[in-house]
């Protein structure tokens, strides 16, 4: 017998995320075998009293969820709106009670809305969100503790459940803070960077028990491998149509969720083919790659952050002549289909604790629309649309690369001239952008560009910016300590940004 949960709220306010949750809950595996919602607006006509049938709803259910806005509602004859009344009587009969609250700025609410949050806040703990995702983090959380407590599953899912072994020494704190930085940035997140890990693990349900849970240990830990060895990445490069060896290049990468995304778009990119034209429109020569990197990057961050991790088998990235394809254990749940990866849907992530804070950083840019954003991207660049598939266990998509044109001998000036990867000023680019997240070794450059070792042309260019100014060293007193490495000037980020428009 499923639990009911009677999501309370304004009616008009806040309509598509009470929707969207009811489509979350019923569509996760988990929590769609134990949770039934009821939303008064997706009832269909009754002769009953509306009056009559939510306020029964509330007393039959076994989770009152309020999901509270800007918004009062409509007030009766005492002056109480439904929501109010809801909630009154759900305190009443001691009903579990989660409440959700949208926003920050209560000066915004009606007085009586923003009564109704106080009152509530002095009764029981509220969670505040702004977006969609962090409203699904939060109550996955509160439901999986539920249903913990009443012993239907005795531990919880992987990314909610504690890492064997792991404490919250094993979190960087670096990591954290750079973290709260970037969500700071990127979707105006509450937390400042200097946020203590306890507090900032905490508001993000990452801790079981006080004890970091998996996700939290994939996110912000020092060594996720060592828990965890299967959620590496691996990289190949091959120069066949099909898998045959020797491999020609073959990386493996280590280190956060944030820093495997990092590495495989890196990788991906430093092996597609690359044309620059002229600057006869700027300054800048306009830079195309024969896939889009926002479209590398979706299909790599959804399989890192959708895959299963409890499978022993890793992502792969494979990189042919013709195509990307990236391979991740793990498959889709209903109500998702194949098919409807290429139209607009909700949001339903396998691990939504991991999921929340790669779209806090946009490493996931919308939530629900990264697969239709791809099949656009892939369209105005003139390739063709992605391709997804369920084989042996895993999720396969493939990314189709344009295919080059043949170019006459001698080209006229006004066109765009194939350029290679390997060329000096293309490398120096690379580098460019590779530091703009922190300061690297020269083996870790030349890793991140899916090089097997130094060559001589990555030496000749890290020279040359050094020459140039665009880099320096991070011990300038000791220049061939093995401990050296790499950071932008002042003059590197300038020329960095004009590269980037």
């Amino acid at each position: 017998m499923k639990y009911e949960i009677f999501i309370s709220g304004v009616q008009k306010e806040l309509q598509n995320e009470r929707h969207a949750l009811k489509d979350y809950i019923h569509g996760d595996p988990l929590l769609g075998q134990f949770f039934e919602v009821f939303l008064l607006e997706a009832q269909p006509a009754n002769d009953r009293h509306a009056e009559d049938l939510y306020l029964n709803e509330v007393k039959s259910c076994d989770v009152y969820l309020g999901i509270f806005g800007n918004q009062y509602g409509y007030e009766d004859s005492k002056g109480q709106s439904p929501t109010h009344r809801e909630f009154l009587l759900a305190t009443e009969l001691g009903k579990h009670r989660l409440i959700y609250v949208k926003g920050l700025d209560d000066s915004k609410r009606h007085p009586k809305m923003a009564k109704l949050i106080k009152s509530a806040g002095e009764q029981l703990i509220r969670r505040r969100f702004d977006t969609q995702p962090e409203l699904f983090a939060s109550v996955y959380a509160s439901l999986i503790n539920r249903l913990i407590y009443d012993g239907k599953i005795v531990t919880g899912p992987f990314d909610a459940s504690a890492c064997r072994n792991a404490t919250v020494d094993d979190i960087s704190s670096e990591k954290i803070s750079w973290f709260l930085s970037k969500a700071r940035t990127s979707r105006n997140y509450k937390l400042s960077d200097s946020t203590p890990v306890i507090d900032a693990l905490n508001h993000l349900n990452l801790l079981d028990n006080n004890k970091p849970s998996h996700a939290a240990i994939l996110l912000f830990g020092n060594n996720p491998q060592k828990f965890m060895i299967s959620s590496e990445v691996k990289c190949m490069h091959f120069h066949t149509l099909e898998k045959r060896k020797p491999i020609p290049s073959y990386q493996i990468y280590k280190g956060t969720l944030f820093d495997l995304a990092d590495q495989a778009v890196d990788f991906v990119m430093s092996k597609l083919n690359r044309s620059v034209g002229t600057r006869a429109k700027g300054p800048q020569a306009p830079v195309d790659y024969d896939i889009p990197e926002e479209v590398v990057a979706e299909g790599i961050v959804n399989a890192i952050a959708h895959r299963d991790y409890t499978s022993n088998a890793s992502v792969e990235v494979q990189v042919f002549p013709d195509r990307v394809e990236i391979w991740n254990p793990g498959t889709i749940h209903p109500p998702l289909t194949l098919e409807k990866l290429l139209l607009p849907h909700a949001s339903q992530p396998n691990n939504p604790l991991i999921a929340e804070p790669l779209f806090l950083t946009k490493y996931i840019e919308k939530a629900g629309s990264g697969t239709v954003d791809m099949v656009k991207r892939c369209k105005k660049a003139g390739i063709r649309e992605p391709e997804f598939k369920i084989d042996g266990g895993f999720f396969a998509l493939t990314i189709w690369r344009k295919q080059a044109k043949k170019q006459p001998k001698s080209q006229p000036e006004s066109q765009p001239e194939l350029q290679p990867e390997s060329q000096p000023e293309s490398l120096a680019d690379r580098v460019h952008t590779l530091l703009k997240k922190g300061a690297l070794s020269k083996s870790e450059l030349s890793e991140r560009l899916g090089q097997k070792e130094v060559s001589g042309q990555l030496n000749k260019v890290v020279r040359k910016l050094l020459d140039e100014k665009h880099i320096e060293l991070t011990i300038p007193e000791k220049p061939k300590s093995r401990l050296q490495k790499y950071r932008l000037t002042k003059k590197g980020i300038d020329y960095l940004k004009k590269l980037s428009k």
